[in-house]
């Protein structure tokens, strides 16, 4: 591990660095906060987003997003709200479904990236849309101001840092996703990363203490014997992979990291070869002999010795890890939010589920909380059709009203308020939530809960930020009402045998934490030199073609050739050059301010 002590800072450490009001859902002609409606051209529009539908022609907003999973039309109850409150009709163009960055590189050179624009980081991509001329200044016409109220209201720390960084502090091109107010971690009732494993078996197996990632392995072999089948009769494992996350390395490898306190990159510039502390000058390169991301790969080659591993995990994709977790095969879950295809309410019912058993030594990494937003952007096309209609629409997503409505349906649905002001999940809101495939009434849009979720597929506020109204996160895990709610026999075993009610708490309680500190810099994300690039993604195959043959090696032998074989190659190609780039971009933007 490397660790230095830089000196005077160029940047300025300011305040904090992902994934739901009582407002009604109304399709009159009330603001979200209670402003009138202001005049732009033959527009009408309101300050809070919720002008009256029929005062206006219908709109076709294309919502060209680089982080979408879903192409088409947006369907379902979240198409009825948008209808509803701004006659718009959303049709997303999703790059990641056709084509991928190719399909980025065929809209930029067309010189229209549709009306809205989400993008996937602040990097090349978005600095060279700017350059081009294909984003709109929302600070043109006076628009902002006209029809961007909550977002200056919400968010201005965020605006403002897009206009340093972006702009020239001058123009604004668009604002960052997940802002967030307060210190602390930033995640709800639970953590972004594992691990996580199948909680009734490990009861069964008496809860044996577990101190390191390493003393995993013999539990998930005892899990593997008492539970050798799934429920449809296939093999179970103790760990399942998937290849269609890598990038310049084998990701779930570099997950183990994030178990320690550690993120990619350095928290501002794109991921590379290095992975930093969380909120120390820290840094380790993925190939350090005694680094996390080599750890990572021992681990999954001992799980493969022990027959714990699924021999599908380099041919398949996430989804079909998915359908495996979904039958039962897979004992060890990486991220908790996979914990909800396996429990589900019948399940859990049975007292069969997934939940936190964390190792001793475990240092989780959080994202913490940052009034400047993340790297995803919010954007407007320079071509857009109704530019002040689609900034309306933004500003909604930044409401309080928005937030809630465009992660759980209208008020009355999913969710609703009490005689004292405070959020509750329904009846049906049990059923439903969080993606469900419970079918709608027609009269909130039809379908089903899950297929009519915002498949833009980016957020605006923090959840864990506080409604200012009911006081309570937007998050409906950590309502009161929610974490009073008759548990499920998987939740009340877990808490009587954590002693907390959710997993952050616990973290939180036993100094398990590692929260990332919030900074902010004027300083444009750096963009890689070409050459270098060309370099990272030579080694970036040798690294995870590599770490791929080192996990299913037949023998330690092999093990140990092949890592000498990828450290040597990934060498020879420059790696160390690309480290040092990348340490020396940390040093000047991101860790004085650690």
């Amino acid at each position: 591990m490397k660790k230095r002590v830089y000196g005077s800072a160029l940047l300025i450490l300011m305040c904090a660095i992902l994934v739901f009001t009582a407002a009604c859902s109304n399709t009159g002609g009330n603001s979200a906060t209670g402003g009138n409606a202001a005049n732009s051209g033959s527009d009408n529009a309101a300050s809070g987003g919720n002008a009256a539908s029929d005062d206006r022609e219908e709109i076709t907003v294309n919502v060209f997003s680089m982080l979408a999973n879903y192409a088409g039309e947006q369907p379902g109850w979240f198409a009825k709200l948008v209808k509803d409150k701004f006659n718009i009709k959303l049709n997303i163009i999703a790059s990641n479904l056709a084509g991928g960055q190719q399909k980025i590189a065929t809209m930029m050179a067309s010189g229209d990236l549709g009306d809205l624009v989400v993008f996937g980081s602040n990097g090349k991509d978005y600095q060279d849309a700017i350059k081009a001329g294909l984003l709109l200044d929302w600070t043109k016409d006076d628009r902002l101001n006209q029809y961007g109220q909550d977002i200056l209201k919400n968010a201005p720390e965020a605006v403002e840092a897009n206009k340093k960084q972006f702009g020239n502090d001058k123009a604004v091109y668009g604002i960052g996703f997940d802002v967030g107010t307060g210190e602390g971690p930033s995640e709800g009732a639970t953590m972004t990363f594992g691990p996580n494993i199948r909680w009734d078996l490990y009861q069964q197996l008496g809860s044996p203490e577990i101190k390191t990632l390493n003393d995993y392995l013999p539990v998930l072999k005892q899990m593997q014997e008492l539970e050798p089948k799934s429920e449809s009769g296939r093999p179970t494992y103790g760990i399942s992979l998937w290849s269609d996350w890598d990038g310049n390395y084998m990701t779930l490898a570099k997950v183990v990291s994030q178990f320690y306190g550690f993120n990619e990159g350095d928290g501002l510039n794109p991921a590379g070869l290095i992975v930093t502390h969380q909120n120390k000058p820290e840094w380790q390169g993925v190939l350090d002999e005694d680094g996390y991301y080599l750890q990572g790969l021992k681990f999954y080659y001992d799980a493969n010795q022990m027959g714990l591993l699924d021999p599908d995990s380099l041919t398949q994709k996430f989804s079909d890890v998915s359908n495996k977790f979904k039958d039962g095969q897979i004992f060890f879950s990486h991220f908790p939010w996979v914990d909800n295809v396996y429990n589900t309410p019948e399940r859990v019912a049975e007292g069969k589920g997934l939940a936190l058993v964390p190792f001793a030594e475990e240092r989780i990494s959080s994202f913490g909380m940052s009034p400047y937003g993340g790297n995803r952007i919010w954007s407007i096309g320079s071509k857009a059709k109704d530019p002040a209609r689609v900034m309306e629409f933004i500003n909604w997503l930044f409401t309080p009203q928005g937030i809630m409505e465009s992660y759980y349906g209208p008020q009355g649905l999913a969710w609703d308020i009490d005689e004292n002001g405070k959020p509750f999940v329904t009846e049906y809101g049990w059923k439903a939530l969080p993606a469900n495939t419970e079918p709608v009434p027609a009269e909130y849009g039809g379908g089903t809960f899950k297929d009519g979720a915002n498949q833009i597929n980016n957020t605006t506020l923090k959840l864990t930020n506080i409604h200012p109204e009911t006081g309570e996160p937007y998050d409906y895990n950590l309502w009161n009402s929610t974490l009073n709610h008759d548990p499920d026999p998987v939740t009340q075993s877990w808490r009587e045998a954590m002693g907390v009610m959710t997993a952050k708490e616990y973290f939180i309680k036993n100094d398990m934490i590692e929260v990332s500190k919030p900074f902010f810099t004027t300083e444009t994300p750096a963009t890689m030199p070409a050459q270098l690039q060309q370099k990272i993604s030579s080694i970036g195959k040798i690294i995870k073609e590599y770490s791929w043959k080192m996990i299913f090696a037949k023998n330690d032998a092999e093990y140990s050739k092949l890592r000498e074989e990828m450290i040597a190659k990934s060498k020879g190609l420059g790696y160390d050059e690309v480290v040092d780039y990348e340490v020396d971009l940390a040093t000047r933007t991101v860790f004085p301010n650690k």
